[in-house]
């Protein structure tokens, strides 16, 4: 009885992994329209997507944490989408999606704040910044931003998808300006 529940529970563990693993793919962001259609389209004009060093970012690398609890976290968190998306059917056109577009930014935005915009960390840092390899605007912000603790969606929405229509950098707090 025992070597059965040790198989079993291998063998759970080893879908649930699976199943996790499965979901943390570009393909699977994508796999429905709203996303595709939408977000996913407007990645592939940012410099996230196509540029010189040839490091594209996917939906997961920038919206699913790499530690397994903030993993699980999010996942469950996003089965409010799933039923946005198969239920509700809130954003299933593009004129349906703009007109959310705004609401759902500043959600991802205040996440991203909350958690001093973790997913970001894994690919950028200050400590790897060569600020005399910046332009000088560039390089005096960045060091501004370490003075004033600010993190890098404060100065960087919209920087791997458009800015919603109707976006006022004017309401964010200091420091976090809509440039990208």
């Amino acid at each position: 009885m025992l070597v059965i529940g040790i198989i079993l529970g291998i063998i759970l563990w080893g879908g649930f992994n699976w199943a996790l693993a499965l979901t943390n793919t570009e393909q699977f962001c994508i796999s429905c329209h709203e996303m595709r259609d939408n977000p996913y389209e407007q990645l592939q004009d940012t410099i996230h997507f196509t540029n010189r060093t040839g490091v594209r970012a996917t939906c997961p690398d920038c919206h699913v944490p790499r530690e397994w609890i903030h993993k699980i976290v999010r996942k469950i968190q996003a089965s409010n989408e799933l039923y946005h998306h198969f239920i509700v059917k809130d954003v299933d056109t593009p004129e349906k999606f703009e007109a959310k577009k705004l609401e759902l930014a500043k959600h991802v935005w205040k996440t991203m704040k909350s958690t001093d915009s973790r997913e970001c960390r894994n690919c950028h840092s200050f400590d790897s910044m060569d600020f005399d390899k910046q332009e000088s605007r560039s390089a005096d912000r960045h060091e501004e931003a370490i003075d004033k603790g600010y993190t890098c969606i404060d100065c960087h929405k919209g920087i791997a998808h458009e800015l919603p229509e109707g976006y006022d950098p004017g309401d964010d707090a200091p420091g976090e300006e809509g440039e990208g």
